[in-house]
């Protein structure tokens, strides 16, 4: 059984930046590609980007990209969501999820496992 933990959320002011880490373990981390989600209060988990067994391809979500930079570092377990520019609208809880499959998707249920998700909240 995978199990994910992930940590690095926390209040900030808009403006700000966050780095969000996850860990892997029990799995075949260097297979697997990762995926990044986020729920805000009172809506369904939307895609924010994931990135390929590699690290060599990323996939970002329209309302994040030129803002958020994932990436992963195989050797130690780990994907990162690198967030700046933080707004009041990416006040969310963010999940980090395995896709034990080489292409990537924006798919939630297509991720196969899940973490307990980390706190992000943005102030105006």
């Amino acid at each position: 059984q995978v199990q994910l933990a992930e940590s690095g959320g926390g209040l900030v002011q808009a403006g700000d930046s966050l780095r969000l880490s996850c860990v892997v373990s029990r799995g075949t981390f260097s297979r697997y590609v990762m995926g990044w989600f986020r729920q805000a209060p009172g809506k369904g988990r939307v895609f924010v980007g994931a990135i390929n067994w590699s690290g060599s391809t990323t996939l970002t979500a329209d309302s994040v990209k030129g803002r958020f930079t994932i990436s992963r570092n195989n050797a130690k377990n780990t994907v990162y969501l690198q967030m700046n520019s933080l707004k009041p609208e990416d006040t969310a809880v963010y999940y980090c999820a395995v896709r034990p499959w080489a292409l990537m998707s924006r798919v939630e249920n297509e991720y196969r496992d899940w973490g307990q998700g980390t706190q992000v909240t943005v102030s105006s």
